[in-house]
């Protein structure tokens, strides 16, 4: 069986590692504690495109630099503010040991995405990953599942399961792709069209190991 994680805000608190960055960046510049709220607020967690919110900061703050800039400097920056849970990883441990095929498709810039990877152990837990930055298609395009699909050695038309927080990329995406899903509900209304809701991650594993070959719950 094959299953697709979302990166940010699933396997990996995505919002704690840009309210660290802020924290840093406004102390940096001396720009003062209301510039954190108001960058973390125009962030609209992580729903503003990079580009259009550096815009934004270079405005805001009226920073010489070019927003291009500003946004490398964030991408070489945040993927040593994140982490993954010890929980986490030996979650997907546990996947892979129960005959999971385990890989992670996410939006995003590569370098930034493939950081968040590599330096939070995940690259080592799961059998491969497709970041849209590299592929030049974004989810929810079904392409994108099709990729990490096949750097798992798996394809779509095996069935699966995709997992993630976001109800129009994650289970919309991977519903078209066809995935059942696992949505994360992270506080936002509950998304009716997922086959599954969870808290947190963990859930989600637990109860993915628990399931027969065919997909039902043991």
């Amino acid at each position: 069986m094959l299953v697709l994680f979302d990166l940010d805000n699933t396997l990996i608190d995505r919002l704690g590692a840009f309210e660290r960055w802020t924290a840093e960046f406004a102390t940096d510049r001396g720009l003062g504690a209301a510039a954190v709220s108001w960058l973390v607020e125009t962030d609209a967690d992580g729903s503003v495109p990079r580009d259009v919110f550096f815009e934004l900061v270079r405005a805001r703050f009226g920073l010489a630099e070019p927003a291009e800039e500003l946004w490398r400097s964030y991408r070489a920056r945040l993927p040593y503010l994140v982490s993954c849970p010890d929980e986490v990883l030996d979650g997907l441990h546990r996947l892979r040991a129960s005959g999971w095929a385990v890989g992670i498709v996410t939006n995003g810039m590569a370098d930034n995405q493939t950081g968040k990877i590599r330096r939070t152990g995940l690259a080592e837990r799961v059998d491969g990953w497709a970041i849209s930055g590299a592929e030049g298609v974004r989810k929810p395009d079904v392409r994108l599942f099709e990729i990490g699909a096949g750097r798992c050695g798996r394809s779509l038309a095996g069935g699966g399961w995709m997992v993630g927080d976001d109800p129009e990329k994650d289970v919309a995406g991977g519903r078209a792709a066809g995935l059942r899903t696992i949505w994360i509900d992270r506080g936002v209304v509950h998304c009716g069209e997922s086959d599954h809701v969870v808290n947190d991650v963990l859930a989600a594993m637990e109860l993915l190991i628990g399931m027969r070959p065919g997909g039902s719950a043991v």
